[in-house]
Order: structure tokens, then sequence, then C-alpha cells
């Protein structure tokens, strides 16, 4: 059997489904290994130390919780405008992503992973833009002394 590499992979996707740059595929990637490791981490934390396994699984609300995170961290402000460079607009292309990645061979998944993990997730604006937006300041007015 023949295996391909994660780029070849993305690269077929890409050339049968123009839905979504390859670039967020990669990124998917990595925000799925930054989330697993982070989820392996607080489990190995709570267990005898010594004992380490293989990446976890974490379910689609937490992947984007860790996709928000990890986007957040590595593209500050910058992140709402590149994830829509890419196509990504909301949640559900998230897992999209994850299931062509999956369909294709690229990412493994249980009987209990499904599209509909990624709805209901956050609003774009909120969770990509607002971090960033300045605080409205409010300023006490003083009021003018009174005259004799």
């Amino acid at each position: 059997m023949q295996t391909h590499s994660f780029e070849e992979i993305v690269a077929r996707i890409v050339r049968s489904d123009s839905r979504y740059a390859s670039d967020a595929f990669c990124f998917v990637r990595d925000a799925l290994n930054h989330t697993q490791e982070g989820h392996s981490r607080s489990r190995t934390s709570s267990r005898k130390a010594g004992s380490k396994g293989g990446h976890s699984h974490v379910t689609g609300q937490e992947l984007l919780e860790g996709i928000r995170q990890f986007a957040l961290n590595a593209y500050g402000p910058m992140a709402y405008v590149l994830l829509q460079e890419w196509g990504v607009t909301r949640c559900e292309d998230f897992g999209e992503i994850v299931f062509l990645l999956v369909e294709h061979g690229a990412l493994s998944k249980t009987d209990k992973d499904q599209r509909s993990d990624f709805q209901n997730g956050y609003d774009f604006e909120s969770a990509f833009q607002k971090p960033f937006r300045p605080q409205r300041l409010r300023i006490k007015t003083q009021e003018p002394a009174s005259q004799p």
C-alpha cells in the first residue's frame, strides 16, 4: 500500500474541493496537534508521572476551543482575516476540513465523531476579533464647580 504525505493528500483534496485553501488544512492539523498535546498534558498531570501515551482523542467541541486558542496565539489580530482568506468563516468549516482529512486517510476518527460535532460553536467575530478591540473607557466628567 502506498502512503502519501500530508501535503500530497491536501493537494488532492484541494484539486477536487476548492472551498478551502491548502493552508487551512495545515492550520487545522497544527491546531489539532496543539489541542491533543494540551489535552494529554492535562490528563497526564492527574495521573502518575511517567505514564505516557500517544496523542489523545479530542471531541469536536474541544478541538474548536483548541483551534480558537491556537489561532489567537499564532496569528493574533490577523487570525480572523487569515481564516476568511482560507475560506473558513464558521465552525462548521473546521468540521468539513477535519472530515475531508479523515475521508482521505490523513486523520482518524471514532465511531462517535460526526460533522455535527462542529455545529453551534462560537461566533467568528466574537472569537477572533473581539479580543483585540479596544475597551471603551468611561470618562467621568466633573461637574463644573459652582461659583459664589
